[in-house]
């Protein structure tokens, strides 16, 4: 008599991960893993679903995330569990807590206040610095344990501050710091980090606007790191690229190396709307020669909330640099400057090639005002209050900010607003869906659930892929590319971390502030749509109401890859 499986999901609609046509089929899970699929089990098991009308598909592996702090004091890392994800890759940037000395945890702490939208008070009260090296920080996470399955990258700004202290963001690396670089690389990598993550973007600046380490890196430091990383034959190169990183450097890397590189942010501007597209384009000429590069790309708008107390959208303009680092009455006299806001609007004159905001007054709306006088302005465009008073926009938005000491909360839709183009980019051969920063912007935007808006918005209500192919480009294609072993496919012997949904109804919900970060702080929430359950590793930590209560730490930390 064959043994009783553990879970047993019964006439599900499987998409297997592979892009082929769905099937109907029972799929039975013993010991974590996916025992059998066939069209009819004839099996007993402690849980049995009737799955008749729903769709089952592995879990979603979200490839792009900022969990390394959250996940210190919340092995759950909220939400993403309960929006469909059983896989996540921490580390991207190079924005990690690891390696880290104690003199400088808090430096590190209020670089990712920064360049993260994270609270001091939250990572102060919240991050377990139980670690100062990288192997020492994996280690923690495996002694805690997760609900979701964690990978982790080895982070550039990290190394260069463990090697470098206070002159990581100031200098350039003599050839001597940057062989210690590359050895912490190479231990980190013999410690099963999944590769190694970098930045050179221009948004990204640390404490007091000063850039964040990686960005101070040469091209012989960006290229001695990725030949440490791919020493052992695997890891993949991450990087958020700016415009003096351009892809034939990239392309380079990879060959010198011979590892994948991973290349964000590809978000299409619509000031700019071909820039995104000849970055793809070069990507797909490396690719033809032999070098694999791939584009991270969204298939969400970046729509971000803030406040001009910290306004990230803003924060990569030259001209606003005057601002960085400035808090209360310092800040207001910068704002207040007529020099300082002739210089912003003068910049946003001039075409970039990538920038988060290029001046879209009409996509920046009043959220929420302070002062219960203004209320006639929330919910309306700056561009609108701007017209409807005569006055420049800009200064709509600051005098605005400064009258009601910086708590206006604002809106703005800043880029892949254009639904044609994001759907070409979706499409992409070699793009990967990714991009949603879970973990990192918590009062910026949520895009936790990027998952859930591809198979519903794109797949459903658009039409632009079909739902077996928005489920590999979440599953089997990012597997793929990590090199995870048995997973990212629904098939005998592979890990069971699957999500169960309705096809008709899949989707991410309206966003809403929580309060459940360490001191009771906020952050932005939202609930999946037409999720039934989610399992990682055979464990349910997910059902229809969201997380379940005291979901279980059935996570695994991934560590082997396959080259």
């Amino acid at each position: 008599m064959t043994a009783m499986d553990d879970l047993l999901i019964r006439q599900a609609q499987v998409f297997d991960g592979t892009g082929s046509e769905p099937f109907v089929a029972d799929v039975a899970v013993k010991d974590g893993r996916l025992r059998a699929v066939a069209e009819q089990l004839k099996t007993e098991a402690r849980q049995v679903i009737d799955a008749k009308g729903l769709a089952l598909m592995p879990g979603i592996i979200d490839s792009h995330t900022h969990f390394d702090a959250q996940i210190t004091w919340d092995p759950w890392v909220r939400p993403s569990p309960a929006l469909g994800v059983t896989t996540t890759v921490i580390g991207n940037c190079g924005f990690t807590i690891a390696p880290c000395k104690p003199a400088d945890r808090e430096t590190t702490m209020r670089n990712l206040t920064q360049v993260e939208g994270m609270s001091l008070e939250v990572l102060r009260q919240g991050i377990e610095w139980s670690f100062e090296t990288f192997p020492q920080y994996m280690d923690q996470l495996r002694r805690k344990g997760t609900a979701v399955n964690v990978a982790a990258y080895v982070g550039h700004s990290s190394v260069r501050t463990w090697v470098m202290g206070a002159e990581s963001n100031q200098r350039a690396a003599t050839p001597a710091e940057i062989e210690q670089m590359a050895q912490v690389v190479r231990e980190a990598m013999q410690h099963g980090a999944v590769g190694f993550a970098s930045s050179t973007s221009p948004a990204h600046n640390g404490e007091g606007g000063l850039p964040m380490p990686s960005r101070l890196a040469c091209d012989a430091e960006q290229m001695a790191l990725i030949k440490a990383m791919g020493e052992g034959g695997r890891g993949v190169y991450m990087v958020t690229k700016g415009g003096q990183m351009p892809v034939p450097f990239l392309e380079d890397m990879s060959a010198q190396s011979g590892r994948p590189v991973m290349i964000a942010a590809l978000l299409h501007n619509s000031t700019n709307p071909n820039a995104v597209f000849k970055d793809l384009e070069a990507i797909s000429a490396a690719n033809q020669r032999g070098h694999k590069l791939i584009g991270q790309v969204s298939c969400c708008p970046l729509t971000m909330d803030f406040t001009l107390a910290s306004p990230y959208p803003v924060e990569g303009l030259q001209s606003w640099k005057p601002a960085l680092g400035l808090q209360g009455d310092a800040l207001k006299t910068v704002l207040s400057g007529q020099g300082f806001r002739d210089a912003v609007r003068a910049e946003l004159t001039q075409p970039a090639v990538f920038r988060l905001f290029n001046g879209e007054w009409d996509k920046v709306h009043v959220v929420e005002v302070a002062n219960p006088a203004h209320a006639h302005y929330e919910q309306r465009s700056v561009a609108e209050i701007a017209r409807s008073e005569g006055r420049d926009a800009l200064d709509v938005m600051l005098d605005l900010a400064i009258h009601e000491d910086l708590r206006t909360i604002f809106t703005a839709q800043l880029l892949n607003s254009d639904e044609e183009a994001v759907g070409r980019m979706l499409n992409h051969p070699h793009s990967v869906v990714s991009l949603s920063d879970a973990g990192a912007h918590l009062t910026f935007f949520n895009d936790a659930g990027f998952g859930l808006h591809l198979l519903g918005h794109w797949s459903r209500d658009l039409d632009s892929m079909s739902m077996a192919e928005a489920v590999r480009r979440l599953t089997a294609q990012p597997a793929s590319i990590f090199g995870m072993v048995d997973r990212g496919q629904i098939r005998p012997g592979f890990a069971a971390d699957l999500l169960l949904f309705d096809p008709a109804t899949v989707g991410r919900g309206p966003k809403k502030r929580v309060f459940d970060l360490p001191g009771g702080a906020p952050r932005l929430h939202t609930d999946a749509l037409g999720v039934h359950g989610v399992w990682v590793n055979g464990q349910q930590v997910a059902n229809a109401q969201g997380l379940l209560t005291n979901a279980p730490m059935a996570g695994q930390l991934l560590t082997e890859f396959a080259a």
